[in-house]
């Protein structure tokens, strides 16, 4: 896909921000949407679709953890990534987001070359989940052949158990996502099953034993991610 192709919506009740981060994404030739506040952003968000959403965190009446989390219900939004825009580098503030469903974050001040490229970045793993609605997930030096249950790394095939298939498949799909404990057992394991605390760093341990230790990074206090 071309970068006029693709449609961003930024998200800030500061107009300053708005005008300085549209004005660089459309140099690039991105389409860009604004909004002022969470409740806009929702209802623009249905009407776009777009494939990447920039969200402020600080907005008055609806801040952007629980716009994040709004946005995250909407099943038509469910391939659209969503990053916070924030001054704040509170470990709370960022575990906040990524429990609300955040995918990434872009720190102020904003400077436009790290903000191209961080955009640019963001929109390669969009892409890349859309290419892994087929039967092959690409992540890193790892293909994933979901038909046939298979992983392949630097052309030798490595069977794993199913759960250990399942987990890997998670991650990969959405490289460099944080994927929070709570979200890993649910859409693993399923919320009716009760597993022991440590079953997820038990089968973590175990893939990085086949695949690398590379592969899988523990975020503290949060989950697990896919290091590309």
């Amino acid at each position: 896909m071309k970068n006029s192709d693709y449609k961003i919506l930024l998200v800030d009740d500061e107009p300053d921000i708005l005008e300085f981060v549209s004005y660089n994404l459309k140099r690039s030739e991105y389409q860009v949407y604004t909004a002022s506040n969470g409740r806009e952003a929702i209802s623009l968000a249905k009407e776009l679709i777009p494939n990447l959403i920039i969200l402020d965190v600080m907005m008055p009446e609806m801040d952007g953890i629980e716009t994040c989390a709004e946005l995250k219900k909407i099943t038509s939004l469910n391939d659209t990534i969503v990053v916070f825009l924030t001054a704040r580098s509170e470990d709370y503030s960022q575990l906040a987001g990524f429990e609300a469903g955040a995918d990434d974050y872009i720190s102020k001040p904003i400077k436009p070359g790290l903000l191209t490229s961080k955009v640019k970045a963001l929109l390669r793993r969009w892409a890349g989940q859309e290419q892994e609605k087929g039967t092959l997930i690409k992540a890193g030096n790892i293909t994933i052949d979901k038909e046939r249950y298979l992983i392949i790394k630097a052309d030798k095939e490595v069977v794993l158990p199913k759960k250990e298939f399942e987990l890997l498949t998670l991650l990969a799909k959405k490289p460099n996502k944080v994927f929070s404990r709570e979200e890993i057992f649910a859409k693993v394991w399923g919320n009716n099953v009760v597993v022991g605390d440590r079953t997820i760093d038990v089968h973590v341990r175990k893939l990085r034993e086949k695949i690398g230790s590379e592969c899988i990074k523990t975020i503290k206090g949060v989950g697990y991610k896919f290091d590309a």
